[in-house]
């Protein structure tokens, strides 16, 4: 799955993904740090990439719709400590199958997931 780690996710979670077999890039690799998160959107989606991201702006449906982009990850871990995030995003993905939230917002925090798919069209 080809994946994009925004830039408030570590770099050190790149090898930890690729080593489980996805085509990850991060907001550094292409020169966006502190850059407009509308930027980091377009550039993941125009790569056909799911964003991966703590930034709760991404969840805005009325910005991100399902249904117009790749897909979105948004993660809200029970602690913000670099290690703690990069463990539980790492389990996640581990754990998960991305081909689920293709097109979707999904949020996941300790408990459950929570996914927004794109409308049905009658």
């Amino acid at each position: 799955m080809k994946l994009k780690l925004d830039e408030n996710l570590s770099r050190h979670l790149k090898p930890v993904l690729a080593s489980l077999g996805h085509d990850v890039l991060t907001a550094a690799d292409e020169s966006l740090l502190s850059r407009p998160d509308t930027e980091i959107a377009a550039a993941a989606f125009k790569e056909a990439r799911i964003l991966l991201t703590l930034d709760i702006e991404f969840a805005d449906l009325r910005k991100y719709p399902p249904g117009t982009h790749p897909g979105i990850i948004l993660f809200r871990p029970p602690s913000f400590g670099p290690l703690s995030v990069n463990t539980f995003i790492a389990d996640f993905i581990r754990s998960a199958d991305l081909s689920r939230f293709t097109s979707c917002v999904a949020i996941v925090d300790p408990t459950h997931v929570r996914v927004r798919s794109p409308k049905k069209r009658p």
